[in-house]
């Protein structure tokens, strides 16, 4: 007897400058198709908030449409919709869950406004099957340096860590305008820092020594690691002194994925977990998965990385994490619901008052 389908779930991204959607079945991706407006925000080197929300309005529908002609399906087959609902710019969100709703009510579906940051976590889940009972989260992007300990995806996240000041990506991104490299800076930081010397340059490791340590065991910052770049071009530059660009990007790159690694590693041992799952835009890094890689394999604890075209803004991160609100029977948002720029990361979803 042939088992009856898992609900179809639509996922919707739009908290920054990609607009996603997605349909997931369970835990298998039938389609994800990414609209993005990164080259009209390149000419401001960086993101315009007007200008993204105009992007998504102008991509919405095309985008859905060209997601269901691939997975030859129609709205009708549609279960329930998911959409990003925060954290992220008000004006995107606010275009994607306005879209969202409308949906979900000609449609007649429940509708799941969820966490974007947990989304980068659950993703992984359709690549690399049912997480364990407990995990760790690493998430890190252009706006997000977060820690989570996962005891179930669908509803129980803790926070453990954040970045107080600049993210993982904010950080490279600053660093490759310093370096006079086009924007978005990440990537190019990540390139250049292959031909360089990660030891050439002892640049600072925040957060990891001392009482800073000890207070913040598990927070990131990395805005003392940009500055102590900048001082040292600027050092450079005013003696005439010649440097290695490649050097500076390798040793600043070696700076920010020990930090992340080390502080991870810590947590998963003092909390026992044994497996750890690294997600957002900056998971892509070259240096971050290798460093990732070699110091948990020594550690004995499984690492989880999604590949690198689930690790950006997508809509499959936010129809998997609805997939799994449906499955765990968690109760669908209220059609009123807000968006919320600085949604908490203990909330995997909105949930009736």
């Amino acid at each position: 007897m042939t088992e009856p389908l898992q609900p179809l779930v639509l996922g919707i991204e739009s908290t920054c400058d990609e607009t996603g959607f997605a349909l997931v079945r369970g835990r298998e991706l039938l389609v994800d198709v990414t609209a993005s407006s990164m080259d009209e925000h390149s000419r401001f080197g960086g993101i315009v908030p007007e200008v993204a929300s105009r992007a998504h309005l102008e991509a919405f529908v095309p985008t859905l449409r060209e997601a269901l002609s691939r997975a030859d399906l129609t709205l009708e087959d549609v279960d329930a919709v998911a959409v990003a609902s925060g954290p992220g710019l008000v004006g995107s969100l606010t275009v994607g869950t306005a879209g969202a709703k409308a949906l979900a009510l000609a449609l007649g579906v429940p509708l799941y406004g969820v966490n974007h940051v947990v989304g980068h976590a659950a993703v992984d889940e359709l690549v690399d099957g049912p997480f364990p009972e407990r995990f760790l989260a690493l998430v890190v992007s252009g706006g997000h340096s977060s820690l989570l300990l996962v005891n179930d995806i669908a509803s129980d996240v803790v926070e453990l860590g954040q970045t107080l000041d600049d993210a993982a990506g904010e950080a490279f991104d600053k660093v490759g305008r310093l370096l006079g490299l086009p924007y978005p800076g990440g990537p190019h930081v990540d390139r250049l820092a292959r031909e360089g010397n990660p030891e050439a340059i002892a640049f600072p490791r925040g957060l990891t020594e001392g009482r800073a340590a000890a207070r913040h065991p598990y927070d990131f910052s990395f805005s003392g690691l940009k500055t102590a770049v900048a001082r040292y071009l600027e050092a450079h530059e005013d003696s005439g002194e010649p440097y290695s660009k490649a050097d500076v990007a390798a040793s600043f790159s070696e700076a920010v994925a020990d930090v992340l690694v080390t502080k991870t590693l810590r947590a998963a041992r003092i909390h026992d977990v044994g497996t750890v799952v690294i997600g957002g835009g900056f998971s892509a890094n070259s240096r971050l998965r290798e460093l990732a890689a070699q110091r948990f394999a020594e550690a004995g604890i499984e690492l989880r990385i999604p590949p690198i075209r689930y690790c950006t803004d997508n809509g499959a991160m936010i129809a998997a994490l609805g997939s799994a609100l449906l499955r765990a029977g968690v109760a669908p948002s209220p059609l009123d619901l807000a968006v919320d720029s600085q949604m908490p990361l203990s909330l995997t979803s909105v949930v009736p008052r």
